[in-house]
């Protein structure tokens, strides 16, 4: 287990994961594994004891000399996560999905969280209790597609201020900010990266994180719903550039852990 600089407890664990979730297709080498949480300091015998309880816990399969992830929920959240990164959307003609949710006492407190948190992955958000809403801008697999019979599933369009309604039900100035810190971070990082330097690879891989993260947070409104200087589009971009770097110098140091 290591702390980074930002406080955050990284574990061979949360790295072996977040390594493979970020690699297309999603599987490595033990040795490239243990290459990269020797980053942050993991000792080889740490991760691979954490490779095994993966394989055991049904997370990760072995195939051809190789760990790749192998359960539903990784899969789902390596999708998420790319789709994320692409944001795609569709033009919007006003309307909005409007979902709610079942009022029964009786389901668990576990079915409750899974289905909120899935309403949320599908980027709606909660307007008050049971009642969930968005913009219905995002491709038809998307926003919607719960098959689950709890969920009642409406198309609307709100008479009040969409634009006030938008910013009541997401913290659009929060995640700007955010976003704006974290192209200041990677406008750091960038050059010495493009440069090869290796010392800023643990750096870097969390920065990585963060971002993604991000991506994951953004609610993809439509455009006349978004503050004028929306810095969305600017982080993506300077994230391609920044992640290529990154895999540059990713790529040699792996080359050491062939």
């Amino acid at each position: 287990m290591s702390t980074f600089g930002n406080g955050r407890v990284l574990t061979a664990r949360s790295v072996i994961l977040s390594v493979l979730l970020g690699s297309d297709p999603p599987r490595l080498s033990p040795r490239r594994l243990v290459g990269t949480t020797d980053l942050f300091g993991i000792t080889e015998g740490t991760t691979r004891t954490a490779l095994s309880r993966l394989t055991a816990a049904g997370e990760l399969t072995m195939k051809d000399g190789r760990y790749e992830l192998s359960s539903q929920s990784l899969l789902r959240r390596r999708a998420y996560q790319t789709a994320s990164r692409m944001a795609e959307t569709r033009d919007w003609d006003g309307s909005w999905i409007h979902a709610v949710t079942g009022t029964e006492q009786r389901r668990a407190a576990s079915d409750r969280a899974a289905l909120r948190g899935e309403l949320a992955r599908q980027r709606l958000a909660e307007l008050r209790e049971g009642v969930w809403l968005r913009p219905d801008n995002l491709p038809d697999d998307d926003a919607g597609s719960s098959a689950n019979g709890e969920v009642v599933w409406f198309v609307s369009e709100p008479v009040s201020d969409a634009v006030a309604l938008a910013q009541r039900l997401w913290d659009l100035d929060g995640w700007a900010s955010e976003a704006t810190n974290l192209r200041h971070s990677m406008g750091r990082l960038i050059g010495p990266l493009e440069e090869g330097d290796r010392s800023k690879l643990a750096e870097g891989f969390v920065l990585s994180a963060s971002v993604l993260r991000q991506f994951q947070a953004d609610p993809l409104l439509p455009t006349q719903l978004l503050p004028s200087s929306w810095p969305g589009q600017e982080l993506r971009s300077q994230y391609d550039r920044y992640d290529a770097a990154y895999r540059a110098v990713l790529k040699g140091w792996f080359r050491e852990y062939v």
